[in-house]
């Protein structure tokens, strides 16, 4: 950063005056000199003659100068993700979860740690050491914006704790998710800036989705750099306890790299990060742990009820954790169990009513899905621990666990109802009742996605209120921890409890505290941000009950939820609920709708202190000379006072400006590496293409032209190009009767199927699908009696399609409709309505060739349906073709196909009987 010497010598005197400066503020690692990173090679001080025989080597030369300090632990920094407070048994929760409970029993439970409310913020922050919006992490990387807080991209002046590690001889790796990779750079092409082993890791496997989550049984896998197939298929023996599962394999890699590393360098220490998608949805564990749960089950039966658990609904469920956690201690003598907010149903709400209590019965099912997935995933962290463990007694004492439950509260975003495919949810096609209950039997297996009700979420929090998302209330921040460290912890410590307000940004500097490693002030040449995080390596002593924290400030906001915390007291402003995904609450002006909590008092937010009449006070410079401190003067100026430290903490930290917006940033146009182009071409090979960055084919005409050479007709099958998956996409395929196929899966409810039941010609032949758009009808008739399934895509206000307000008729966010036509060779072999189509980019991958992750048509061959009896020598797409197929070329009723032997005058339907079609779908739907 500074070429002479002398500025240089003053940089490094700022580093350490603002090191030192920030320790004092209670917001750093204890200070000492820190080394710039990479650590400069050694310099030679051997003597050098003509030949070898008279000079002098300096072995220090042939020494990496990456060397770790003696004795340096091991690490394995554990992040589950979507996990309540109140989930697991070792927090008074329902749910077993083994592996936990004896690393608490080993080490320590730590009850007042707290996250940022989202997956991508709260991971910047671990492995940082810097507040979110401090490393452009304010909201989940796909949601970014052209603001400091908000780009979504980890500044390199903010190195992460691997990176530091790595540079000081750590071998490291990580496994797992990886949800802060901005959509740009998530090709195969580059640039790797912001991949995991440009972070700091030697070794990376897991998925780098835009989303944040992936298929459990047909995982978005990457080793390094690049995309790979899952090593099996979940369905290849019909034993899905047996199959392929993605948890399952991350713990199998994690254990061969630690056993790999070991044997080459025992002596080196390591870092692994082990990062799961478990328990974020789509929740798909073995049904094996699901039936613990169920009628019969070995927890039911223990349980005492043996009918299955969870059948009394989440305010029974909260009621009990809340209980248990009284019971245990996790929580203080006197804690409320905070009430259900109104917009949270009530288990008996009249909304759930079905035949029989039909619908009862499948929530309750989602709950044991849930709670199977959680000690699924606790059973495959205890298997790589085991595996590590297994390494020798000198291994296992010197490795330091941090087992961080959840990057986040439980998740409210599965709609009141739950859903069997959470992507559905996603884009506000809620699954109705119905519509849940027809995969009732499947739910949690290969082609599901589920997530389960509101409800569950809310009890899996307890005591606390709220939800992820919501970074105000603990239901959405607080997070339970667990450390063990045979050689690290006191021995009089273990089993105890910690009840120090922590932070996620308090990790990184607790490991190079311990490890005895001071950040750097510079990593390649760049200055780092000072730390904000402080070591809490204070608590594992055997006094650490009473060891006080290096920071007593720490502020919070997510969607224009705000909190901040000081020297005991809270101060929490709720937004909007978290299952609102499209509108926004904000105005020019904020809402002052702050509450004020004094959490020496009261650990679960349950007693609000804000005087009814808090603007009419006058108050001092400092709330604290009020002389009684349970007047409504002194709650509402101490309230005065932390809402001037959050705009103080929110304006140093890049918080400004508050967006609360989902889904409305969904559709911001951000740098793609496609950018603005509507033509391309792929060739074989092009496949793992991540959805976010394929072309998206929403809410217009297209073509796909794919140019074939066809070396036997009577064998040839498989994709050419599939688009998505089992949740939604389409495919364009030969199937295993040699039929020319192209298939759209609308949200896994409504598939069209276009067959040509002729055969493809020998030799180079050209197969296209156009697709004619319908944006402008059935929309176009009487609006003041009618209204479409489908929005106007021109329409938009906050992000979303523009309704009038005057319709009491819900209305799904779905695509138009359009006709799709198959030509093989110029002629119009086959055509078809398409009723609705899917308004944004598909998840899963683009694939030219095969079908690489979950398969978008069930009627494949052998996954992934490579393309056989052929070859493809390119497919091109055109989002905007010049030329509209003409609506008159081909018969194709609803519900048949046309094939090159059946081709009969074009006859679609009216736009009177379509409006027929669709006010006979609303009222059937209004009726279930």
């Amino acid at each position: 950063m500074f070429s002479n010497p002398s500025f240089a010598r003053i940089g490094k005197s700022i580093a350490i005056f603002a090191i030192a400066l920030s320790f004092l503020l209670g917001t750093a690692v204890p200070p000492g000199m820190a080394r710039d990173l990479p650590l400069r090679d050694p310099e030679f001080h051997g003597n050098i003659n003509e030949t070898y025989v008279t000079s002098e080597a300096d072995d220090n030369l042939l020494v990496s100068p990456a060397q770790p300090p003696e004795g340096a632990p091991n690490i394995v920094l554990i992040m589950l993700d979507d996990v309540g407070f109140g989930a697991s048994e070792t927090f008074g929760g329902p749910i077993h979860t083994p592996t936990l409970e004896k690393l608490a029993a080993e080490g320590l439970r730590y009850n007042r740690f707290h996250t940022t409310a989202m997956c991508s913020p709260t991971r910047s922050a671990l492995l940082t050491g810097r507040n979110h919006h401090s490393v452009g992490s304010g909201i989940v990387t796909n949601f970014a914006t052209g603001f400091p807080g908000y780009s979504g991209r980890i500044p390199q002046s903010t190195a992460t704790v691997a990176k530091i590690l790595q540079s000081n001889g750590y071998n490291t790796a990580w496994f797992g998710k990886n949800h802060n990779l901005p959509a740009n750079e998530s090709t195969s092409v580059g640039p790797f800036t912001h991949w995991p082993n440009e972070l700091g890791f030697d070794y990376f496997y897991g998925f780098n989705d835009d989303s944040g989550e992936t298929d459990q049984w047909y995982p978005s896998l990457y080793e390094n750099h690049i995309p790979i197939s899952q090593p099996s298929y979940p369905d290849e023996d019909g034993d899905l306890n047996r199959s392929y599962n993605l948890t399952r394999d991350l713990a199998d890699k994690a254990v061969s790299w630690v056993k790999n590393n070991h044997s080459l360098s025992p002596e080196a220490p390591f870092f692994l990060y082990f990062a799961p998608g478990a328990t974020h949805a789509p929740h798909q564990p073995p049904p094996f742990y699901t039936e613990k749960y169920q009628a019969e089950g070995i927890h039911a039966i223990a349980a005492g009820t043996p009918q299955g658990m969870f059948t009394e609904g989440w305010d029974v469920l909260q009621a009990s954790i809340c209980e248990k956690q009284l019971e245990m201690g996790i929580v203080p003598e006197g804690t409320q169990c905070t009430r259900r907010d109104k917009e949270i149903r009530a288990w008996n709400n009249p909304m759930f009513n079905s035949d029989n209590d039909e619908y009862r019965g499948l929530m309750t099912k989602q709950m044991q899905n849930y709670a199977g997935f959680l000690e699924y995933t606790d059973v495959q962290v205890g298997r790589m621990l085991a595996g590590i463990n297994a390494l020798g007694e000198d291994v296992k004492n010197n490795t330091l666990v941090i087992y961080v439950v959840g990057d986040n509260g439980a998740s409210a975003e599965g709609s009141f109802y739950g859903t069997c495919n959470v992507w559905a949810t996603y884009t506000n096609h809620d699954y109705s009742m119905d519509e849940n209950l027809d995969c009732q039997e499947e739910w949690g297996n290969p082609g599901t996605a589920p997530h389960f009700a509101i409800g569950w979420a809310w009890a899996t929090n307890a005591p606390f209120r709220w939800t992820k998302q919501v970074a105000s209330y603990f239901g959405g921040i607080r997070n339970p921890m667990v450390i063990s460290w045979p050689d690290g912890i006191d021995e009089e410590a273990k089993g105890e409890l910690r009840d120090q307000f922590l932070h996620v940004v308090d990790v990184a500097p607790t490991i190079l505290d311990v490890v005895g490693i001071d950040p750097p002030s510079e990593v390649n040449d760049i200055w780092q941000k000072p730390m904000e995080g402080a070591s809490f390596a204070n608590t594992f002593k055997s006094e650490g009950e009473d060891a006080t924290p290096l920071r007593d400030t720490q502020y919070f906001e997510v969607l224009a939820h705000r909190g901040i915390y000081h020297d005991g007291w809270m101060a929490s402003s709720f937004n909007q609920a978290p299952w609102i995904n499209d509108d926004s609450n904000l105005e020019e002006e904020l809402q002052d709708n702050w509450e004020l909590f004094n959490l020496d008092d009261d650990f679960s937010q349950g007693d609000n202190l804000r005087p009814r009449r808090h603007e009419d006070y006058e108050c001092p410079d400092d709330a604290e000379t009020i002389d009684d401190k349970e007047s409504d003067l002194y709650y509402s100026c101490k309230l005065e006072e932390l809402k001037t430290l959050f705009d103080r903490e929110a304006k140093e930290h890049n918080v400004y400006p508050l967006d609360d917006r989902f889904n409305g940033r969904a559709f911001i146009e951000r740098p793609t590496v496609l950018g603005d182009r509507t033509e391309f071409e792929f060739y074989p090979g092009s496949t793992f293409l991540p959805g976010a960055v394929a072309p998206n084919f929403a809410l217009t005409d297209y073509v796909i032209n794919a140019d074939l050479n066809i070396s036997d007709p009577d064998s040839v099958q498989g994709v050419i190009l599939a688009n998505g998956g089992d949740t939604s996409g389409f495919s364009l395929y030969v199937n295993k009767r040699h039929r020319l196929v192209f298939e759209y899966n609308y949200l896994n409810l409504d598939r069209t199927k276009i067959v040509f039941k002729g055969k493809l010609p020998r030799n180079k032949t050209r197969v296209s699908f156009f697709f004619d758009y319908k944006d402008d009808y059935p929309n176009s008739g009487d609006q003041e009696n009618s209204r479409s399934l489908c929005f106007e895509p021109f329409e938009m206000k906050d992000g979303r399609p523009n309704l009038d307000d005057s319709s009491d008729i819900e209305v799904r966010s779905i695509g138009c409709g359009g006709t799709g036509y198959l030509y093989v060779d110029g002629e119009q072999v086959a055509s078809k309505y398409i009723e609705k189509t899917f308004m944004g980019n598909f998840t899963d991958s683009f694939d030219v060739g095969m079908d690489a992750r979950s398969p978008v048509s069930e009627n494949y061959g052998d996954l992934p349906f490579e393309f056989t009896g052929g070859e493809i020598e390119k497919v091109t797409i055109d989002l905007d073709p010049v030329e509209v197929i003409p609506a008159s070329s081909i018969d194709s009723s609803p519900g048949e196909v046309a094939s090159s032997e059946e081709v009969a005058p074009e006859s679609e339907p009216s736009h009177e009987e379509l409006i027929d079609r669709i006010i006979q779908e609303i009222v059937q739907r209004l009726g279930k």
